[in-house]
């Protein structure tokens, strides 16, 4: 009797700890969401890391280098597209109203879709708050992006200490296993790595590729906003399955407010891409990186969308592509070392410690 109650008792703690575990997950959900955000970048970004320092350049240079790069890049896109952008806006509106009078006064006399933005924008002016409510407001819009400032800088910060602590974890992990497990869990555990830094560092490709040639295609076909849009049908890579179709829909909404003719090109650029993305140019940029089927795709996003919110949606990929790779591993007892490491712009070898 008192070895039956002692293992109740056990068994009672155990499942405490974990309910209560999973309780403190489910609230620190956006920290774990970008915690492994962070892990993502660490591996897009730890073979060209790994490649500087065979160069003998020390690694916190070499991830300064890889964010000053980002940052640039970023900055050079605002500075090659912000004043464009506000060109076609303003070129699309017939010039951008000054004042409220000058705003009512083109909205009544537009018709289409720029009487429908002038009204929207007018309704929008009308509804704006007093001056006690703009400046909570205001407060609370800047308490807002001083969080998102501090989400990006928690990233970047977790993904450039994981660099230099992922090894140092590995040891530790592996020194609480059995002997006959180590080497299993190492292979599993760096497999899932080059997948993770594979499938970012492809899907960067196909965002400036969908975005440069669609915006090429708008601007030939006439289309409204060929800028903004190409841009938007790139950036909503990121997202599967539903981004394509929101570029899509995006692109044949605008071209309806000029032609039917531009609506049809447009549409038929947009699944002309796709086709020729998902034919030729995922197959030999990404290969079999995370090698999830279209319905694991759409089942781990419309999951992940429910349980953590649109933002961790672009996340659903590699969380499946880590649960696969360890449902391969333990259930079905396959050996990490014989799968094929993925190789987006530097041979596996290097993806491999």
């Amino acid at each position: 009797m008192q070895e039956t109650a002692r293992k109740a008792l056990i068994a009672s703690l155990i499942v405490v700890a974990v309910v209560a575990l999973a309780l403190a997950l489910w609230k620190l959900r956006i920290v774990v969401a970008l915690l492994f955000l962070a892990l993502i970048i660490s591996a897009a970004m730890r073979p060209s890391v790994e490649s500087l320092g065979r160069r003998r350049i020390p690694r916190g240079v070499s991830i300064l280098l890889h964010y000053a790069v980002l940052a640039g890049l970023i900055g050079l896109l605002l500075w090659a597209i912000v004043p464009r952008a506000i060109d076609q806006v303003d070129s699309a509106l017939g010039g951008i109203p000054t004042s409220s009078s000058e705003l009512e006064k083109q909205a009544n006399q537009s018709t289409g879709f720029r009487h429908e933005i002038l009204v929207r924008v007018q309704d929008s002016l009308d509804q704006l708050p007093s001056g006690a409510e703009l400046l909570d407001s205001s407060l609370s819009l800047t308490f807002t992006a001083f969080e998102v400032l501090v989400g990006i800088f928690f990233t970047f910060a977790c993904a450039a200490y994981w660099i230099f602590e992922r090894d140092r974890a590995e040891i530790l992990v592996l020194s609480l296993l059995p002997r006959e497990k180590r080497r299993v869990v190492r292979d599993t555990w760096n497999l899932i790595d080059a997948k993770l830094g594979a499938y970012v560092r492809g899907l960067l490709i196909l965002v400036t590729f969908v975005a440069s040639v669609l915006s090429l295609i708008f601007y030939i076909i006439g289309l409204p906003f060929w800028l903004l849009i190409g841009i938007f049908a790139g950036l909503v890579e990121v997202v599967p399955v539903l981004g394509p179709i929101a570029a899509g829909a995006v692109a044949i909404g605008v071209g309806l407010t000029d032609s039917w003719q531009v609506a049809l090109a447009a549409g038929l650029a947009v699944l002309l891409v796709r086709l020729f993305e998902d034919y030729v140019v995922i197959p030999r940029v990404l290969g079999h990186a995370v090698g999830l089927t279209p319905l694991t795709v759409l089942i781990s996003v419309t999951a992940i969308g429910i349980l953590f919110g649109g933002f961790a949606v672009f996340l659903a990929i590699p969380f499946a592509a880590v649960l696969a790779t360890l449902v391969d591993v333990v259930v079905r007892h396959r050996n990490p070392a014989e799968e094929d490491t993925p190789a987006v712009l530097f041979p596996a070898k290097e993806n491999e410690s």
